[in-house]
This record gives C-alpha cells, structure tokens and sequence, in this order.
C-alpha cells in the first residue's frame, strides 16, 4: 500500500502536476538556454523569438545578452550552426530570392515548384 502510494506520488512530475513556481522557474530556465544558444550561434535575437514562439521573450532576451556579455569578455567568436533551422507549423520564411510578389510562382504549363529555402546566414 505504501509503495504504491510512493509510486503514485512520484509520478506527479510526469504528469505536470508540479507547483506553479516550478514550472515557471523551468521555463524561465529553458528561455535562457535558448536565447544563449541563439547568441553562440550568431542568431539575431528576432529569429529566435521567431524559430521559438512558446518561450517567453524576456526569458530569451536574458540568455541572449548574458552570452552576450560572457562572449565578450572572453572574445569568444560565434559558431555558425550547419543545419538551417526548422519555423514552427504555421509560420513561413519570405523567399528574400524571388522578386516581391512571384515567390512559388511558376510558368504557365510548367508544375508549381515548392520555393526554395533560403537563409540569411553565411558560412565563413
């Protein structure tokens, strides 16, 4: 009987049945470590928020210029992430290639082609 009452007892974390302020101090936690990954990767913060729309923005703000900061005062350089990032369901990245108004446009008889992808960062 005990056991099964520990047993149900320690399942609560896996349910989301944790106190308010720890789910807030989790998220809070998760924001940084996003924002200062974003920062060591060069992002802006503008793509963050945008590549993570469920974090909270202050929370990313606070990692990025953290790793900002600690970045600067060791002169440590970027690092170039090699795999583009993937947008959330719902969200499309303008195709900065295509002249304004044609982006998966094709010519008449020709099948549509999906857009290219297209990123905004270089690899040095």
């Amino acid at each position: 009987m005990a056991t099964g009452a520990l047993l149900a007892l320690a399942g609560c974390d896996y349910l989301g049945l944790q106190p308010v302020s720890q789910i807030e101090a989790r998220k809070e936690a998760e924001g940084r470590a996003i924002g200062g990954a974003c920062r060591q990767a060069g992002r802006a913060l503008e793509d963050c928020y945008t590549f993570n729309p469920h974090m909270s923005k202050a929370a990313i703000f606070n990692g990025w210029r953290e790793m900002n900061d600690y970045m600067l005062q060791n002169k440590l350089t970027e690092v170039r992430p090699e795999v583009a990032p993937v947008l959330p369901a719902g969200r499309a990245r303008a195709d900065f290639n295509a002249p304004a108004g044609t982006a998966g446009m094709s010519a008449p008889g020709e099948p549509a082609k999906p857009p290219a992808r297209t990123t905004l960062y270089s690899t040095p």
